[in-house]
């Protein structure tokens, strides 16, 4: 499962869950990540890695956000979703410039630091919760021997606030969180302690990282979202603790019953965070 508790990448789950996600991606880490950005690359297109790109939802939003020419390399292990990736990718940036992109097979587990040679910008979006620690450490020193910033957005953080409340929530979470940092045949899983985990990492290799709060807020209008959500985060904390396997059956009929209602409001928690290396700062702040 991955870290919303849905049971797999597949394309419905990403195009449901793209609008929360647009509608929550920080904006305020833009400026500084333009600011960087001037400081590579002059006149040249720049070059966006973007690692587990799915449908391409990454590529949607801040390609015409970004300023200037812009040719994505689009990596996941998904070859009908890097077709999806490339095929949605907008044409132009935010000043007009051209928009163009190539897919690449890949595994963010056996990410080398010759992958990102040439680029400009990294990204990733509700990625980090999946990767264990040192899988983390090893993409910021990726990102530090190519000297190139990374904007690493939606890592979930094990906050979640669901009103009405429920006696049952605490409980929920607790498993929730915990199957999130479940072991896994490279180690165990960051889960909810990513965003501060690969702050530490790319830190460690030093980039100065600024991070923001990225929560989605689901209300009436993201009824199919917030029910896709529960089940999965059910499901999960329910395979975690299977002790809560009866209790949490009429905690999903009722919150499911709120969610169709229009009664259900959720704050899930994220973090996006922006990782600019040394030099790159530095030339940035002389401008």
């Amino acid at each position: 499962m991955n870290a919303h508790g849905s049971g797999a990448f597949a394309p419905d789950w990403l195009a449901l869950r793209e609008r929360a996600d647009a509608a929550a991606r920080s904006a305020e880490l833009l400026e500084p990540l333009e600011a960087a950005l001037r400081t590579r690359s002059a006149g040249e297109p720049r070059i966006v890695v973007d690692l587990g790109c799915g449908t391409g939802a990454m590529g949607r939003w801040l390609a015409p956000r970004l300023s200037g020419p812009q040719h994505w390399v689009l990596q996941d292990r998904d070859p009908a979703l890097l077709v999806r990736a490339r095929d949605g990718l907008p044409h132009r940036s935010a000043d007009g410039g051209p928009v163009t992109a190539r897919i690449r097979r890949g595994d963010l587990a056996h990410l080398r630091s010759a992958d990102l040679a040439g680029a400009s910008l990294v990204t990733a979006s509700a990625l980090l919760d999946l990767l264990t620690g040192e899988q983390a450490a090893g993409l910021a020193r990726a990102c530090a021997a190519a000297g190139c910033p990374a904007l690493l957005t939606l890592s979930v953080q094990g906050r979640v606030e669901l009103d009405p409340p429920h006696p049952l929530d605490g409980a929920i979470a607790a498993a929730f969180d915990d199957h999130q940092r479940r072991g896994s045949p490279a180690g165990r899983l960051l889960g909810p302690d990513a965003p501060a985990a690969a702050a530490a990492a790319f830190e460690r290799c030093g980039a100065r990282v600024q991070d923001r709060p990225s929560p989605w807020r689901l209300g009436a209008g993201d009824a199919a979202l917030t029910a896709e959500w529960l089940r999965g985060r059910v499901a999960a904390a329910v395979e975690q603790r299977p002790g809560l396997a009866g209790a949490a059956g009429a905690y999903l009929d009722r919150r499911l019953e709120q969610c169709a209602a229009g009664r259900l409001r959720a704050l899930v928690g994220h973090r996006d965070l922006l990782a600019i290396p040394a030099g790159a700062d530095a030339a940035a702040h002389r401008r």
